[in-house]
């Protein structure tokens, strides 16, 4: 059965994920994520592309972006591809990184935004990365820690 075509129009808010293969780590340390997290900002203002929350957690991630005139899957393709080649070099191995392609949810505005937002800067809570909020206050791996002003990544 052939997939499901995605929504991908300019200034569409996204909830995208993506979760390692077999569930496996895609972060495995601080070098990693910064990896990741530069790539991402790097792609985001050549794109011109929104980002409103963010979450890496050691298996998957979690982003809410609106797209400019490049489309989603130019954005992701050129975040995971680049992300892939740079951690199986580093880690030394070879093979798919991520469990298929990326999970996108286009979403309403205006009932589910500010949700979306908390849930995505909660999930390193849940992932039982951090204790407590106070803990996730300082976490650098998601934009909690950065609308609290206390990112130092």
């Amino acid at each position: 059965m052939p997939r499901q075509p995605r929504l991908d129009a300019p200034g569409i808010l996204q909830h995208v994920m993506a979760r390692g293969i077999e569930r496996r780590l895609i972060f495995v340390d601080d070098p990693d994520r910064k990896d990741f997290l530069a790539r991402f900002a790097q792609i985001l203002e050549e794109t011109q592309t929104q980002c409103y929350a963010w979450a890496v957690i050691p298996n998957h991630f979690h982003l809410l972006v609106r797209t400019g005139l490049t489309p989603l899957s130019v954005v992701m393709r050129r975040l995971m591809t680049g992300y892939a080649v740079s951690f199986n070099h580093r880690h030394r191995r070879v093979g798919h990184l991520f469990q298929n392609r990326y999970k996108s949810v286009a979403c309403e505005e205006n009932t589910y935004l500010l949700e979306l937002i908390r849930y995505i800067h909660l999930n390193p809570l849940r992932a039982k990365q951090v204790s407590d909020l106070n803990a996730l206050d300082v976490y650098p791996w998601t934009g909690h820690s950065t609308l609290m002003g206390k990112n130092g990544v």
